[in-house]
């Protein structure tokens, strides 16, 4: 069954995340004055990355809102358990201000839309928030070019699971069978897409040793994308791709 549809994931996939984090990061720790804190910026981000990840699994396993598990990541980085919500928020719509400035999509990003455009249909699935990516995809001018955005904390359930890649292949009004995912993490994105029953293809920009899990397919540029989708690679075809 050829393939009708590509989704997409945002951050590290279409839009370059970890510079903007990096550069806003650095900005609004230098205009908070707290810098010398962590004693430089790569300390600050390296922790600031790791509750991001702590505290986006709790919200992941429920029980917590979107809004409580982004305070309560504030609260750990800044050591202040007893912040005011008012407070915490505050402080994260200001990073938010210095993250925003530095925003900025992948130079392969608008080709390969342009490359898929007239034979692909194309949607989102992000494990974020509807709010969050929305305004995201409208800032960098490609929010036309998908049907469909969807994303964990409005759906109720987050990458790797297979409701999530269900959702978006039900918004599409196609089976899995006729989409692709394509993303940067080669367990949430890929295999998570390949065990729900989707093209699974992991888009390693930085080249990592392996092919990553087996089942799926890995390109280190998205310009790799048409020929990947225009192989039937998942019946039986040779594919030139690890």
């Amino acid at each position: 069954m050829p393939i009708k549809a590509v989704v997409w994931d945002i951050d590290d996939t279409i839009f370059d995340y970890a510079t903007a984090d990096a550069t806003g990061m650095h900005a609004h720790l230098t205009a908070e004055g707290l810098l010398e804190r962590y004693e430089s910026a790569e300390r600050a981000l390296a922790r600031w990355r790791l509750l991001t990840e702590r505290h986006w699994a709790r919200f992941g396993a429920g029980g917590i809102t979107f809004e409580s598990q982004r305070r309560d990541r504030v609260r750990d980085f800044l050591d202040a358990p007893g912040l005011s919500d008012t407070d915490a928020d505050a402080w994260f719509d200001r990073y938010v201000g210095h993250y925003e400035s530095a925003w900025s999509l992948f130079p392969d990003t608008v080709p390969a839309l342009d490359a898929l455009a007239d034979g692909y249909r194309h949607a989102v699935l992000s494990n974020s928030a509807l709010f969050v990516q929305e305004r995201k995809l409208r800032r960098l001018g490609v929010r036309d070019r998908f049907e469909a955005v969807l994303c964990a904390a409005d759906l109720g359930f987050s990458k790797p699971a297979a409701e999530a890649f269900h959702a978006a292949c039900t918004a599409l009004g196609l089976t899995p069978a006729e989409v692709a995912y394509v993303g940067d993490q080669p367990e949430i994105d890929a295999r998570g897409a390949r065990d729900a029953g989707l093209l699974g293809i992991w888009l390693d920009r930085h080249g990592t040793a392996g092919d990553g899990p087996s089942g799926v397919h890995r390109i280190t540029h998205l310009g790799e994308l048409p020929a990947l989708l225009r192989a039937d690679t998942r019946f039986g075809a040779p594919s030139t791709f690890g």
